[in-house]
């Protein structure tokens, strides 16, 4: 079963503070603590997909990530209710001191490996792609899988892969299990 965290959010920090809405983006959109962080939704926020700039991410490459569900928009709605024309980092911080921010509220809240988020967005958005949970979620491993499964648990690594900022789908079986 998938020990995956869904987001809780800190309650030393208000809804809809930074640091709060930086765990949601990471939960929604399977963002790294850096990119939620860094977002600027007036520039991300492309209808029916988010673009991540080179210079949030790991390895500097650019990204999209596509909106497919209600939750995803209602949190970049509040992206945008909070960040205005900037990003999520208030004006008179650095990166680095939100970052702390964050870090200090996380902990202050008895929150850890944050990171487990983009697992958590990997195996729902594999079972949004393929019909079923991923293996590291309980469902099939790939050798039970038909030839027509096999193909379709491919492309969806493939997809979120992408949609991760990895280039090598095998990363995926961090995520999503074998």
């Amino acid at each position: 079963m998938s020990t995956a965290p869904q987001v809780v959010l800190c309650p030393s920090a208000a809804i809809g503070s930074s640091p709060s809405v930086s765990l949601q983006l990471q939960q929604s959109f399977g963002l790294r603590r850096e990119e939620s962080i860094k977002f600027q939704p007036r520039y991300a926020d492309r209808g029916d997909h988010i673009a991540l700039k080179g210079s949030w991410t790991k390895g500097g490459r650019e990204r999209t990530v596509p909106i497919t569900t209600a939750e995803q928009r209602r949190v970049l709605d509040l992206a945008h209710q909070l960040a205005g024309a900037g990003s999520l980092i208030p004006a008179h911080k650095s990166y680095i001191g939100q970052r702390h921010t964050y870090d200090g509220q996380c902990k202050a809240a008895g929150l850890s490996n944050m990171h487990g988020l983009r697992h958590r967005y990997a195996q729902d958005r594999y079972e949004a792609l393929t019909g079923w949970k991923a293996p590291a979620a309980g469902g099939p491993s790939a050798r039970s899988l038909t030839p027509a499964q096999r193909a379709l648990d491919a492309q969806a690594r493939q997809a979120i892969s992408r949609e991760l900022g990895h280039e090598r789908t095998q990363i995926t079986a961090v995520y999503l299990g074998r």
